[in-house]
């Protein structure tokens, strides 16, 4: 039997733009539309700020351009730019199951090295879908996940982003599968990055290993050869994590449907486990008109899982960003002293605010055996408030905003857009690359594309 990176090569170089039902371009639209969105809203952050500052004194040949600008650096290191751009503020998609993965991390992968090739929209897109495909794919992969395992789900990209940068590059089947060894060979990623005060890191690793891609798709493609069985060989993946993988969830009934269908939006610029508690804190708070000097005590019942990752000793005490949009005692504290969750109650000035962590101190999680048959079908979510009368008042939701069982609207979509780029582009702006993406099959240049998303403030 072909190995599995080899079914995963031969199906990837397969796919056209016209295997492609009308839904799945439209939603790779959609996503692409939300990314670039959280791109401008990433566009200014210190992370970025730093990783532009290193590759301006690096230099380079110019291949591929940075979202927002028309500086030009080569695709390799555009890759890793756009990708943290995307990436930063924590607000790009979500897809859970097993395991959690953001796609959208790998589409800056198909714009640098699309327009270092000179591919056309209709490329891009089909290079798009195979990033969700078999991002979301490798999250029902292992069962539990890698990240019940103590590895981050950057583990997972380093697998899918040299498919897509081999699937640009024209690579042969044997190249490709050269690529996907090469790259996942030396990315495994420790979960130590979303554990305890979380740092830069966080957003980092996975643009990172999107890179990786772009890096081991240019050595194949020029002979360098890599782990064949880097998925289910001696001591490749499957062996050195621990057992239960279920191989037909990576590549069995391919192209039946497509993964991107089922990923999901957030409404919150904050991690996927929180968003459901943030909608039924809001909802307890604003339908009862309760105030943060109301409250005796707050209870959050979730998951063990939440639990673990979001209520630790040091989400009681965030002092970054990073940890603030980690830490669901925060998240919920902001969302009660606010009544809403957007950028600003993530900055260094908001979250050592008196009033947001004299709250976050009332607030407790309890673990669900109920809630956790429920997962990851279900992101069920318990918020109960006490208030120094007495008196009680709860909510529950089974899934957040941006499920697709619950879509973000075209307004919605609109409104995310606009709010995270409003320091960058004019209204006109907004609708000339909004009208760009929904019309992307119209470029057969890319370049031509990525000049369309320049800021004009």
């Amino acid at each position: 039997m072909d190995s599995i990176a080899r079914q995963i090569a031969r199906f990837s170089l397969g796919l056209k733009y016209d295997d492609l039902p009308a839904e799945v371009v439209h939603e790779v639209k959609r996503y692409l539309y939300d990314s670039i969105g959280c791109a401008y809203g990433g566009y200014s952050t210190h992370d970025v700020g730093i990783i532009k500052k290193i590759y301006a004194d690096m230099g380079g040949k110019a291949e591929a351009t940075v979202i927002g600008s028309s500086d030009k650096m080569p695709a390799y290191n555009a890759t890793f730019l756009n990708s943290l751009m995307v990436r930063a503020l924590d607000f790009n998609d979500i897809y859970w199951k097993e395991d959690p993965s953001h796609p959208s991390d790998i589409i800056p992968v198909a714009l640098a090295v699309g327009e270092r090739e000179g591919k056309s929209a209709k490329e891009i897109i089909t290079a798009i879908v195979l990033a969700y495909e078999f991002e979301m794919r490798l999250c029902e992969f292992a069962k539990p996940g890698v990240r019940e395992r103590k590895w981050h789900h950057a583990t997972l990209t380093q697998f899918v982003s040299p498919i897509v940068a081999g699937y640009l590059m024209d690579l042969t089947e044997d190249q490709m599968v050269h690529a996907i060894g090469i790259s996942g060979s030396h990315n495994l990623t420790l979960g130590a990055v979303t554990a305890g005060q979380l740092t830069m890191m966080k957003n980092t690793v996975d643009p990172m290993a999107s890179q990786s891609g772009v890096m081991a798709a240019l050595m194949a493609r020029e002979g360098f050869t890599g782990t064949e069985q880097i998925f289910e060989g001696k001591e490749g993946l499957m062996q050195t994590l621990g057992p239960a993988w279920d191989e037909n969830e990576l590549v069995g009934n391919l192209g039946d449907a497509y993964k991107i269908l089922d990923c999901s939006m957030k409404a919150f610029p904050c991690e996927a486990l929180t968003h459901s508690h943030i909608s039924a804190t809001l909802k307890v708070i604003t339908e009862n008109d309760i105030h943060p000097d109301d409250i005796e005590e707050i209870t959050v019942t979730t998951i063990a899982r939440a639990v673990d990752i979001l209520f630790d000793a040091e989400k009681y005490r965030p002092t970054s960003r990073e940890t603030a949009d980690h830490s669901l005692p925060y998240c919920i504290a902001a969302a009660v002293v606010d009544r809403k969750i957007t950028t600003d109650q993530f900055s260094d000035e908001r979250i050592p605010d008196p009033q947001i962590q004299s709250v976050l101190a009332k607030i407790k999680g309890e673990a669900s055996e109920e809630f956790e048959k429920m997962f990851p079908a279900k992101q069920p979510s318990k918020v109960r408030v006490r208030l120094k009368s007495g008196a009680e008042h709860s909510a529950q939701l089974d899934y957040p905003k941006g499920d697709p069982r619950e879509p973000m609207t075209e307004e919605d979509l609109d409104n995310k857009f606009r709010s995270l780029s409003s320091g960058l582009l004019s209204a006109e702006g907004c609708d000339r690359v909004k009208s760009a993406i929904w019309n992307l099959e119209d470029f057969q240049d890319l370049g031509r594309f990525m000049a369309v998303l320049k800021i004009d403030k």
